[in-house]
């Protein structure tokens, strides 16, 4: 499926990078984030082989030519999913896709009917389940900041020029935390994010908090997140009868009209 067809039957889209976390600076190497969930056409839905799950489009790899081309300053990353996938995922608590249940009306591109009906859905898709990946996401990017799971990975060579460590990455490690003990606690996301964390995460971002810093506090995270895995006031599991029904519904309308 191509790009017009995904915009054309998308429902809901939105910032989500560091511009809706609040974390952006002007340094010249922030790209654009922008992430959508579409109501598919039934064939895209419906094929034998490879049923279309997802979009992505990227500037820099149109631009230069090639898939793996860095995304900076200005670059568009742009994915939508569709409304099947993206529920699968954020029943399960993925990180990333919960952003869109949280976008700022400010910060959302374009919501119709049923994007707003998703939305109001929050409640029945956020439970316990987003402590795991939350915790293991914070974990993985700590162990390859580190060097623990493969080669070290260096992905921004001029920060680690600069400060001797890719204090975006670590930066963006320590935002899982607080925003993983924020909704557990919550059962909200603060965005922009909350003070005193978000001036915390902009000086890790310019270099202003060492690299042990980092870890000592990525590590009360991590207790932290551990200890919400049984004391959070979330409820154990979404409703995911109700949101399935939810979806179900949502395609045979699309699709009717």
């Amino acid at each position: 499926m191509d790009r017009d067809t995904a915009e054309r039957c998308t429902i809901l889209r939105g910032l989500v990078g560091s511009t809706v976390h609040g974390l952006n600076v002007n340094d010249g190497i922030e790209d654009r984030d922008e992430m959508g969930i579409c109501v598919e056409p039934l064939d895209a839905a419906m094929a034998l082989w490879s049923p279309f799950e997802q979009f992505i489009y990227r500037s820099a790899a149109e631009r230069e030519g090639r898939a793996d081309a860095r995304s900076t300053g200005g670059d568009l990353d742009l994915t939508i999913y569709t409304l099947r996938k993206w529920t699968r995922l954020a029943l399960k608590g993925n990180p990333t896709v919960l952003l869109l249940l949280f976008t700022p009306e400010d910060q959302i591109l374009f919501c119709d009917d049923l994007g707003a009906e998703l939305r109001a859905l929050t409640p029945a898709i956020v439970s316990r389940r987003v402590q795991a990946p939350f915790l293991g996401y914070l974990q993985a990017q700590k162990q390859r900041l580190t060097g623990e799971r493969g080669q070290k990975r260096i992905h921004r060579p001029e920060l680690e020029a600069m400060y001797g460590f890719d204090t975006k990455y670590a930066m963006h490690m320590l935002r899982l935390g607080f925003q993983g003990v924020e909704l557990l606690t919550t059962g909200r996301l603060s965005l922009p994010m909350r003070e005193p964390e978000r001036s915390f995460l902009l000086d890790v971002r310019r270099g202003k908090v060492g690299e042990q810093e980092c870890f000592t506090q990525a590590e009360a995270l991590e207790r932290e997140l551990t200890a919400l895995a049984d004391s959070s006031a979330l409820p154990e599991s979404p409703e995911e009868d109700r949101v399935e029904r939810w979806v179900l519904d949502a395609y045979r309308r699309r699709w009717s009209a």
